[in-house]
């Protein structure tokens, strides 16, 4: 099953679901152990955890409560605790007493020399950034930190990181990931899942998922006994040009990599994509095309009157289509095309080309923004970023955490572009496909990254063995 990830009212659905092991403590006793656990064995890494120092930064509530039990169980470890209150009269009394009672110690400031800081100062229901005495606190922080449910100053539901806020290298959750687990993946560095017993929570038809590796790797097309090149798919890619051949070339090579099937390109740069792959049967004219079970256009086609031509004939068949690049800014004009189809649609804007559709910007929110465009237009939307966001008409959101921005590079857009019209082709349902296709392209940047500047072309050339390692050939 994809993971799910819940609003911040989902959560303390939950959590009220549970009834005594709420109102009793069970949960928080749960809650503030996985803590002292991911400290502890954060300590351990780094020599062990009996004499070693962690500050606690508290506010009030219930996530402060976490975190002054975790650090009463770090103290009887023998690690040192000193906890700076934040709203003294407010902070939890009986994480406070535990704390107290095992060896910890109530602070004005925190020690200089600090091995970890556990942030306990604002939980799911905390908005905006961090109040001033928090910022001054964290300002002197240079240890790591652990962020009790959510770095503070980071909204859960939309992941939007106010400034100045926390910035993990673990966040500790309970029972369930919260949306900004994964639209503010960085600002959370790794994301420990404690199970405290919440109920399982039942996939809402507008919730926010996001595929495994394992389940992108099972739902790749693979060829049967049966297939030839036509019933695996055939691609028709439209992009670039005689003079600006480059996103055809990407475009289509990319298409050959992600799939068994079949190749066409059409346009004026037939020459250039044959002389890099062969196996693309290319020409120059729409109309000399031949049958295909998709269409992917738009990446360097230009937006004149030949353009929109193009695209008006191609959304008028009853084939999936994928619409990029330029493709996007003729459409932005002219968006009675998409609207009234009945064919699987994929539009793959960034952040600029998604404001020319919308009419505006993408805001703070991106999961409603793409949500409320894809209803809009009833077509799939794929928001390009270091956090991919696809949507379909009925508010369903898929997401991925590309891990890095190496991918934020000339010609990678076209690149994702012939992967995921691939898998259109394929017979993938448009969400899947471009949850798909972003999941591989992440993964390939990643890899021809190595850590360094990359350029499409490395990215292109390792499409074909990440998705061999997904499938574990």
């Amino acid at each position: 099953m994809p993971v799910q990830y819940l609003t911040a009212d989902a959560v303390r659905v939950a959590e009220h679901a549970t009834g005594d092991l709420l109102v009793n403590g069970t949960l928080m006793r749960r809650a503030s152990t996985g803590v002292a656990q991911a400290v502890i064995g954060e300590l351990k890494r780094t020599g062990g955890c009996y004499g070693r120092a962690v500050g606690l930064v508290i506010g009030a509530g219930n996530n402060g409560g976490d975190a002054l039990y975790a650090g009463a169980i770090l103290a009887r470890r023998g690690v040192r605790c000193s906890a700076v209150l934040l709203v003294p009269g407010r902070a939890h009394e009986g994480g406070l007493a535990a704390l107290l009672g095992a060896g910890g110690r109530v602070v004005d400031t925190l020690p200089e020399s600090l091995d970890l800081v556990i942030d306990g100062v604002l939980g799911i229901g905390g908005t905006g950034p961090l109040r001033p005495a928090a910022a001054d606190v964290f300002a002197q922080v240079t240890a790591p930190i652990v962020a009790v449910d959510l770095p503070s100053g980071v909204d859960a539901d939309t992941g939007v990181v106010n400034e100045p806020s926390v910035r993990a290298t673990i966040t500790v959750t309970f029972g369930a990931y919260r949306n900004a687990h994964l639209l503010a993946a960085p600002r959370c560095g790794r994301i420990d899942l404690v199970d405290i017993g919440l109920p399982p929570t039942e996939s809402a038809p507008d919730g926010l998922f996001r595929l495994t590796d394992a389940e992108v790797a099972a739902l790749w097309p693979v060829p049967g006994p049966a297939d030839d090149k036509y019933t695996q798919g055939v691609i028709g890619i439209v992009a670039g040009s005689a003079r600006y051949p480059g996103a055809a070339i990407l475009a289509s090579g990319a298409a050959v990599s992600a799939t068994s099937g079949m190749t066409r390109y059409v346009g004026s740069a037939a020459d250039q994509v044959i002389s890099h792959y062969p196996e693309v049967v290319a020409v120059n004219d729409l109309a000399d095309a031949g049958k295909v079970q998709a269409w992917a256009v738009g990446p360097g086609m230009g937006t004149g009157d030949e353009a929109l031509e193009i695209l008006r004939t191609v959304l008028a068949t009853d084939l999936p289509v994928l619409v990029d690049a330029d493709g996007l800014t003729v459409l932005a004009e002219n968006l009675d095309l998409v609207r009234d189809r009945q064919a699987p649609t994929l539009l793959t804007p960034h952040a600029g080309e998604f404001a020319r559709l919308s009419g505006s910007a993408v805001g703070d929110d991106r999961p409603a923004a793409v949500r409320a465009l894809a209803t809009e237009l009833g077509a799939t939307v794929l928001l390009k970023g270091r956090i991919t966001l696809v949507a379909t008409p009925e508010g369903l959101v898929y997401g991925n955490d590309a891990g890095s921005s190496w991918a934020a590079t000339a010609g990678a857009g076209d690149v994702l572009t012939g992967i995921a019209g691939s898998l259109l082709a394929a017979g993938l349902e448009p969400v899947v496909a471009g949850a798909c296709a972003a999941r591989v392209h992440a993964l390939a940047a990643r890899q021809a990254s190595g850590g360094a500047p990359v350029g499409a072309s490395a990215l292109l050339a390792a499409v074909h063995p990440v998705i061999g390692e997904l499938r574990g050939a």
